[in-house]
């Protein structure tokens, strides 16, 4: 199953190195990655491949990851993000 991941928050070290070790772990495939800064505002849209892991369980670990280091981090199913953005 596809999804997009959107990050957002203040530019720091390490925050695509924690993102994608994650992901790696939950033997979760990225397939393309757009990241950018915006003054001192990281933003970064995901498009990944979820090989075992589900949408809830993933969610729950990136919560709290969002967390830890005051991101903004969701996660959605590539059917609802396009349908949502669908003019």
């Amino acid at each position: 199953m596809k999804a997009v991941v959107t990050v957002v928050g203040k530019d720091r070290v390490g925050i695509i190195a924690r993102v994608s070790t994650l992901f790696s772990e939950n033997n979760i495939n990225i397939l393309d990655i757009s990241q950018t800064i915006m003054q001192d505002m990281f933003t970064m849209i995901m498009l990944v491949e979820l090989k075992t892991a589900t949408v809830k369980s993933v969610n729950g670990k990136l919560n709290a990851l969002a967390e830890e280091m005051n991101l903004s981090i969701h996660l959605q199913h590539e059917d609802l993000f396009s349908s949502m953005h669908r003019i």
